[in-house]
């Protein structure tokens, strides 16, 4: 059984003239599948990160009209697995992982990616693993910068997210 590599993304911001970091393109090259979480920045980021993988995105709150046409979650499924993304801004809860888990609390998800408050997460909730890759482009009070890294393997799924202290 072949093993997918996802690279997942969140929360980059970038503008016109700025570029994801140079670890973060060669994370990128392995996947067999890209996910970014919303907060994009510029639209042409999507496009790029489309020609290295194929890509699945959804719309954060920071995305502008020219992603307007991203939804706020999805669900993909990757062979036995169902993942839910959503960015995690919006719908009930206190906090963002609530936010995530909420969103998809009538469908049978498997992993649950999110981003919107920067920081690294990774927790199991009952069956479901809810996964936030953080920023690598805009840690705030965070110690670096990251970005997460999912194999799925049959019904196996193993997260990490990867560090960095350089943008």
């Amino acid at each position: 059984m072949k093993v997918m590599r996802i690279a997942v993304l969140s929360d980059t911001h970038l503008r016109g003239g700025q570029a994801l970091p140079k670890w973060v393109w060669e994370q990128c090259e392995v996947a067999d599948l890209i996910i970014h979480a919303g907060d994009v920045g510029y639209p042409s980021l999507l496009s790029d990160l489309g020609q290295i993988a194929p890509l699945e995105a959804v719309q954060g709150n920071c995305d502008g009209w020219e992603l307007a046409h991203l939804p706020h979650h999805k669900i993909i499924t990757c062979g036995e697995i169902r993942i839910g993304v959503t960015h995690g801004a919006y719908g009930p809860g206190r906090s963002t992982p609530e936010r995530a888990l909420r969103t998809f609390d009538q469908d049978k998800v498997d992993l649950i990616i999110f981003g919107h408050s920067h920081i690294p997460y990774q927790e199991k909730q009952g069956e479901i693993l809810l996964f936030n890759p953080g920023s690598p482009t805009d840690k705030r009070r965070q110690p670096q910068y990251s970005m997460g890294m999912i194999w799925i393997e049959g019904k196996i799924i193993k997260a990490r997210h990867i560090y960095s202290s350089v943008r």
